[in-house]
């Protein structure tokens, strides 16, 4: 049940070592409320102890690591703009592997999002959201069905057939997995509601440097991904003007609040998403200047 996030962190290790380290990070407190008592599963989940500690001490100096509140807004980060690139490419009529795994992958990321706490309304909807596209699109494909883009009301996608194919591709051994020939999808938790009304942010954000792998059999290469403009949200005039009455008061909780629009700003550059970080950093501004939201 864990292997999933296991082979994401594999792949992963090179280009994001920040959020495969959190995907071990989850697949360990996954496995330790699974099975902490059986000999292999002590025996499995004491190598993968000693594998994120070995992580910990090569990247002990990364913020992402350290602070708890970057690493959530790296993870959650990465795991939006992968679900944003598929969601461009389903909204653009382009449906192909690396699309289908984007989307799967990006919902396994917003599971590991649970290490922080409890997952936001927004996050729980993009990861229902982007598992149901995953499997519709694959079965749509699998049956020579052109599948609809975007949103559309469809009951719940079964993982099942999916994971029967894909049998036998990879297997966890010793706390890391072996590599796959392709993606692998789950059958639990597949949403059965409808999602017509669900707010999901347009594809035209996604970013110009696409988190996602493309295969190689699958007829894309990252070169014909180019970036799309963005829409730069406007700086609200008031903030401009605002005056710090004297009498605001912050919380320690106002600082905290603050200090992750912060991260998030930074996370939000990191990617060249110019709009998420005016957005969260005139959220941190009103709050540190009029104590309000």
């Amino acid at each position: 049940s864990i292997q999933h996030h296991l082979r994401t962190a594999q792949e992963l290790d090179k280009r994001e070592p920040v959020v495969a380290y959190y995907c071990r990070l989850y697949a360990m407190q996954t496995g330790m409320k699974i099975d902490s008592k059986t000999p292999e599963c002590r025996k499995f989940l004491c190598k993968l102890m000693d594998q994120l500690e070995a992580m910990k001490k090569q990247f002990g100096d990364n913020e992402a690591i350290t602070q708890e509140i970057v690493g959530s807004a790296h993870v959650e980060n990465y795991a939006l703009k992968m679900f944003l690139y598929a969601d461009n490419e389903d909204r653009a009529g382009q449906f192909h592997k690396n699309m289908i795994k984007s989307f799967y992958t990006a919902s396994l990321l917003i599971d590991v999002l649970t290490v922080f706490g409890e997952l936001s309304e927004e996050n729980a909807q993009h990861r229902k959201y982007a598992r149901w596209k995953a499997a519709y699109i694959h079965n749509c494909l699998k049956n020579g069905e052109t599948p609809q883009p975007g949103p559309i009301g469809m009951e719940g996608e079964s993982f099942a057939d999916v994971e029967r194919e894909e049998a036998g591709s990879s297997s966890v051994h010793s706390g890391t997995t072996q590599p796959a020939s392709s993606s692998t999808y789950e059958a639990n938790n597949t949403p059965t509601s409808n999602y017509t009304g669900i707010h999901i942010p347009p594809g035209a954000h996604a970013p110009a440097n696409t988190p996602a792998e493309v295969p190689h059999n699958s007829g894309v290469t990252s070169n014909t991904i180019q970036p799309a403009p963005q829409n730069i949200p406007l700086v609200d005039p008031s903030l401009y003007s605002a005056q710090s009455g004297g009498e605001v008061r912050l919380t320690p909780e106002d600082f905290a609040r603050a200090q992750k629009y912060c991260k998030y700003a930074g996370s939000a550059l990191q990617y060249e998403d110019v709009s998420t970080a005016v957005q969260n950093l005139q959220k941190a501004l009103k709050l540190l200047i009029t104590g309000r939201e």
